[in-house]
Parts: structure tokens; C-alpha cells; sequence
């Protein structure tokens, strides 16, 4: 027999024989695997947040090795388990009878929607507070609101992937988020000086295209078109290729 490996990796840690797999491991892997798929949580979201390293988690639901007591405490808070469920998926408990308080997330996601409606109130009191869209500096003071809407629009993606039953509420936030979004970058988009990004989206906008849609038609890359529209600076030679694409789609 080969001897055993030891896996230790951040947040992680556990022995098994060499390329084995322990059945209970590999269960209780299967089981998160499943379960932060269903809520949209991605291995490399793991890692950004610093809970385990996507090697580590692959490790983990290969069953090939096992997460240390607090880092599985902290993917039961993730994943809306109650403490401990990890451990007695391990043990044999089937997968399937594991469930969440549906009472406490209904709750959560009301209490998300409540907040989104008074964030969004306040960012009506701020538009409407806005100089008229032909003063000098209107462009300026709408891309700070615009950028505080873009952060408000992923707070809101990201409650809507992680809400349980139907988060009609959160969705309905979102929707209108989006829409005063919309309308402002429109509104810059029409002053003289409006920032190249303001106008890249009101050329796509009038031309019905997405951003990786709009992106293809430059040959650019989604991301460089993205980034454009929340405001990044661009070298000149990038610059000069969303300028052209900017007019092919006017012309069009």
C-alpha cells in the first residue's frame, strides 16, 4: 500500500491514501457542491471571500480530504445550513432531508427588499436634486449617483441569487434600480460632456445591443465595454477603438 498523503491547503486539512477518496467526505462534497450551485456561488467567490481555495474545495468535494471545523462552519453560513449539517452528511445523514429555515429566509429576503425600496428612495431625493441636465456640472454629479447605482444593482443581483423561494420583492428592487440606472446615463449621455463610457452605452442602447453584444460588433471585449460604461479610463489606442465603435453603431 502507498502511503497516506496529507492535503493541507488554507482553511483545509485531512489524510487519505494516495489518489483515494473517502466515501463519507466525498458525500458530504457532493452535497455543497450541489447546494452552492443551486444558490449561485461560485469556487472562485470562495476564494475571494477567503473561506477555501478552489484547489482546497476541489479536494473537498472529490472527497480526497476535509475541511477544518471552523472553515465548514463558515460554508454552513454560506450555504444556509444549519451548524453542524456537514459533518452529519459525512456521518450518513441523507443529503436531501437537509433544509433551511424557509420562515427566517422569507423573513431575510422581506427585510432585503425593505431596504433596497429606502436606498433607492434616497437616490430619487439625490436625482432630483441634480442641476438641470444642460449645467456645466451635471455630468459630473451624475456619474457620482451613477456609480453608486451600479453597486446598489450588484447588492441587489447578488440578494436576488441568494434568496430562497420567490424573491419577488428583491427582483421587482432590481428591476427599478435598473431603470433609474438606465435613465440617468441616458440623460449624461445627451450633454456635451458626457464621458465616453455614457456615450458608448447610449449608442448601444439606441442600437438594442447588450454590452457583449456591442462588444463583438467593435471586436472589443465585453469586460473593455463594461468597464468603459462604469467609468473606467482607457489608454488612447482603446479609447480610439470604442470611439469607432461608437460611430459604427450611430450610423447604423
Amino acid at each position: 500500500m502507498r502511503c497516506s498523503e496529507t492535503v493541507i491547503t488554507a482553511g483545509y486539512t485531512g489524510a487519505v491514501e494516495d489518489g483515494a477518496a473517502d466515501d463519507g467526505i466525498a458525500r458530504a462534497g457532493a452535497a455543497v457542491a450541489a447546494r452552492r450551485r443551486e444558490l449561485g456561488i461560485s469556487q472562485r467567490e470562495l476564494a475571494r471571500r477567503k473561506i477555501i481555495t478552489a484547489p482546497a474545495l476541489i479536494h473537498f468535494e472529490k472527497g480526497r480530504s476535509w475541511p477544518r471545523e471552523r472553515t465548514r462552519h463558515t460554508l454552513e453560513e454560506l450555504l444556509q445550513w444549519p451548524a453542524g449539517t456537514i459533518a452529519r452528511i459525512r456521518a450518513g445523514a441523507p443529503a436531501d432531508e437537509v433544509v433551511t429555515d424557509s420562515a427566517d429566509s422569507s423573513e431575510s429576503s422581506v427585510l432585503v427588499a425593505d431596504a433596497l425600496k429606502l436606498t433607492l428612495t434616497r437616490f430619487d431625493t439625490a436625482i432630483d436634486d441634480l442641476p438641470p441636465s444642460a449645467s456645466p456640472d451635471f455630468v459630473e454629479r451624475a456619474s457620482t449617483i451613477l456609480a453608486d447605482l451600479r453597486k446598489l444593482e450588484a447588492l441587489a443581483a447578488r440578494a436576488m441569487r441568494h434568496s430562497q423561494g420567490s424573491p419577488a420583492e428583491v427582483v421587482k428592487s432590481l428591476g427599478l434600480i435598473r431603470g433609474r440606472y438606465d435613465e440617468l446615463m441616458l440623460k449624461a449621455a445627451a450633454h456635451p460632456g458626457a464621458s465616453l463610457g455614457q456615450r458608448l452605452y447610449a449608442a448601444r442602447r439606441r442600437a438594442n445591443l447588450s454590452a457583449g453584444e456591442a462588444a463583438a460588433v467593435g471586436g472589443l471585449s465585453a469586460q473593455l465595454v463594461e468597464s468603459v460604461e462604469a467609468g473606467q479610463l482607457l489608454d488612447p489606442g482603446s479609447a480610439e477603438r470604442v470611439e469607432a465603435l461608437i460611430r459604427d453603431l450611430v450610423g447604423q
